[in-house]
């Protein structure tokens, strides 16, 4: 848990600084990019003097996620190749490892103060500042915190960041740390003018055509292990390069097909592969009530929650799920 004397100094550092850089994880999700871009959004507005504020992520190529393309402020991210080599004060989001920030890697490094916001239990408290809490359902919630401890009022364009972050990372308010506190803070987020409605169809209910047909051949792949996990069940698939390659679509088109495999009943744990352009795989992870997923994704290079989590792969598909196999007989 954090305490309030690393937060009064997070404060501190971002009063005191001429420029803020900000960055979140590789492949960032709606917490992740979301969190970034309300906190952006709230020091460029910041009243009495706002420090310089330069918000990346590093991926190469740099591409937002089509699917948070929505969220208000992505005009205002510049791409990793023009970010200060040597930030003053940086902040990242929603990223457990050091490595988790790609090419943004080195800035975070030679960074003057490093503040690390997260709620990833595997975080390796790679910061100078580290704001983190395994118990915080999102993110989000640290990101309105810092807002809130900054003295900036929360605006509509603000809180619809946080609101997608803290809507994905509780599965819409359907996992167990969607606290009393989650609710309070969705009923303020909501009170600024949001519609959730219009949020949800962003992040859940539109895509395009071709992606039925990559879902098809996802499913049509898919397989259940009910003997593994010690008889609890596993059922996986994967998406392919020649997937996405038919169906046009990037790799962040095949993020939702782990929302349909994890419906299962025979399984408790769920995994869905996809390889990358580069020929790697990458596995999502989720479990239902027992198996420890992320300790799992941990183990592999990887990372995440108890119910979700992720990891990369370099090798076949069959290898990748044999290793998790693997991990899941040693959980006994």
């Amino acid at each position: 848990m954090t305490t309030s004397n690393e937060w009064a100094r997070a404060v501190k550092v971002i009063d005191g600084a001429s420029q803020v850089c900000l960055a979140c994880h590789v492949r960032p999700d709606a917490d992740a990019l979301g969190s970034m871009l309300a906190v952006l959004q709230a020091l460029s507005t910041r009243p009495g003097g706002a420090p310089a504020v330069v918000a990346s992520f590093g991926d190469d190529p740099f591409e937002v996620p089509a699917i948070l393309r929505f969220l208000p402020g992505v005009d205002l991210l510049s791409a990793p190749r023009g970010y200060p080599a040597r930030p003053e004060v940086m902040l990242s989001f929603d990223a457990a490892s050091i490595d988790r920030l790609g090419a943004l890697k080195g800035s975070a490094t030679a960074a003057g103060e490093l503040i690390v916001l997260d709620h990833h239990a595997s975080n390796t408290m790679f910061g100078s500042i580290n704001l983190v809490d395994p118990a915080a359902a999102a993110t989000a919630v640290l990101a309105a915190n810092l807002i809130d401890r900054l003295g900036i009022p929360l605006t509509e364009q603000i809180a619809l960041g946080l609101y997608a972050g803290l809507v994905t990372d509780t599965g819409s308010f359907k996992f167990s740390a969607t606290t009393p506190e989650v609710h309070e803070l969705a009923a303020r987020l909501l009170s600024t003018g949001i519609e959730p409605g219009v949020v949800s169809r962003e992040l859940y209910d539109r895509a395009p055509f071709s992606y039925l047909h990559l879902l098809a051949a996802a499913l049509d792949r898919a397989i259940l292990e009910p003997a593994a996990a010690d008889g609890l069940g596993i059922v996986w698939t994967s998406v392919t390069r020649r997937d996405r390659a038919a169906s046009g679509l990037p790799l962040d088109a095949a993020e939702s097909v782990i929302d349909e495999i994890r419906r299962t009943d025979e399984a408790e744990v769920a995994i869905v592969l996809k390889e990358d352009d580069a020929g790697v795989w990458q596995a999502s992870l989720r479990s239902k009530s027992t198996v420890d997923v992320g300790a799992i994704a941990t183990a592999l290079g990887g990372g995440g929650h108890v119910r979700a989590a992720g990891f990369s792969y370099t090798g076949g598909a069959d290898a990748a799920v044999a290793a998790v196999r693997k991990l899941l007989e040693q959980q006994k």
